[in-house]
């Protein structure tokens, strides 16, 4: 039997039978988000599903942003990404959760409460996240993962750096694996446990207990139509309803669901909430209100764009960069966008693509009003009949004016 329970009232948990990391390390999931998210509620401040990361441009201005992705969208390779744009520089704070608070200045502050990273195996390698490859050195617990016959580690993602001729492979149900059969090594939701100081790009300040100031709030999922590869809120309340809004295609790690399907998840938070969604994004909205705070810039990120042979749009990773350094400048007041229905795209003449072949960037940023119209009518059905009553009103009536511009 399994049993994992959190009681908000008297912030206990009790946790039975499960050696999943985020049944069983709990202060992750259960206390920093569960438990976590009723306290910033009482208290005023937001516990939320997000990378923390540092970017510096090559004129050494630094802004800090956070980012919250439905699992295994690409949430630790964007905190650990190395830039494929010169002169730009990435420091990794966090890769999974952000404690965040309003300071007497009116900044949003953020801290990691983690000491250390859990991150799905399956798919890292050198050219996906070598950050990840360096942290995984040492001091590291893999769990379901492959055993060589070496005493190393495989998984899916490891075929081009990995002798598979001459090594024997235990696979993760500790059976014999041969790389030509079709069964895979590895679990698809397998995961390696490092310490955070393993990191060679963590931030200077990444145990200030001040946090560090976020100027950008980053949402996002894993959309292979519709969502363009960047788009700016209006503002801090239509920057809630986008969060509010997140969709995903699910993967191997979000096991509830059937593969490839859209599901919604909103702020990322789908199996963390604490209480419930709609009064989730009322605490945001009132967060939001007292005077003199500096609210962070809100966007979204679609890395996954596909064309009609489901061949990939953007080539991701360390490309992007580029998205970086559009919301960097749009941080700095740079008028480089253009106004759309559902937000503020990139202006293509703004956007570098230096040295990037064969892109299309028209599709890249389309904001297609039929796509749009249908993209609202199902996402207003969800709030209809899932958060039904607790909906607030200030965001209804965003999607209202969204729905009648896409008329």
């Amino acid at each position: 039997q399994t049993l994992i329970t959190q009681f908000p009232e008297t912030n206990e948990i009790i946790s039975f039978g499960s050696g999943y990391g985020g049944n069983s390390l709990l202060g992750k999931k259960c206390f920093a988000l569960r438990i976590a998210t009723n306290i910033a509620r009482k208290e005023g401040w937001l516990a939320e599903h997000m990378l923390i990361m540092g970017l510096e441009s090559p004129e050494h201005q630094k802004i800090y942003i956070a980012a919250a992705f439905p699992s295994a969208c690409g949430k630790t390779n964007l905190a650990m990404m190395t830039p494929s744009l010169p002169g730009w520089k990435v420091t990794c704070v966090g890769d999974d959760i952000a404690w965040m608070k309003f300071d007497k200045e009116g900044n949003l502050r953020a801290i990691n409460p983690e000491n250390g990273f859990f991150g799905v195996c399956p798919g890292t390698n050198h050219k996906s996240n070598p950050v990840a490859m360096e942290i995984i050195n040492n001091n590291t617990i893999f769990t379901n993962v492959c055993e060589t016959s070496e005493g190393g580690v495989f998984w899916e993602g490891l075929e081009d750096e990995t002798d598979l001729k001459n090594l024997e492979f235990i696979d993760w149900q500790n059976k014999k694996w041969n790389p030509s059969g079709n069964t895979k090594s590895s679990h698809p939701n397998s995961r390696f446990c490092s310490p955070l100081t393993n990191c060679p790009i963590l931030d200077e300040n990444w145990d200030d207990p001040e946090g560090v100031p976020i100027s950008a709030i980053i949402f996002g999922g894993r959309r292979p139509k519709g969502v363009p590869l960047v788009y700016q809120s209006f503002d801090w309340a239509h920057g809630i309803l986008v969060g509010a809004s997140v969709k995903s295609e699910t993967t191997s790690a979000a096991s509830d669901d059937k593969p490839n399907t859209i599901v919604h998840d909103p702020f990322a938070m789908r199996p963390f909430f604490g209480y419930n969604c709609g009064d989730y994004m009322q605490h945001w909205l009132d967060v939001g209100r007292i005077p003199n705070r500096k609210l962070p810039l809100i966007f979204n990120v679609n890395w996954f764009l596909k064309d009609d042979n489901a061949n990939y749009l953007w080539p991701g990773y360390g490309e992007n960069s580029r998205v970086l350094k559009w919301i960097h400048e749009r941080c700095q007041g740079k008028s480089n966008f253009l106004k759309t229905v559902i937000g503020n795209v990139p202006k293509k003449e703004f956007f570098d693509i230096t040295g990037l072949e064969n892109l299309n960037i028209d599709k890249l940023f389309e904001v297609d009003k039929n796509f749009w119209k249908n993209e609202l009518n199902e996402t207003r059905n969800f709030f209809e009949t899932v958060i039904y009553k607790e909906f607030p009103s200030e965001l209804d009536q965003i999607l209202k004016q969204m729905e009648q511009d896409c008329m």
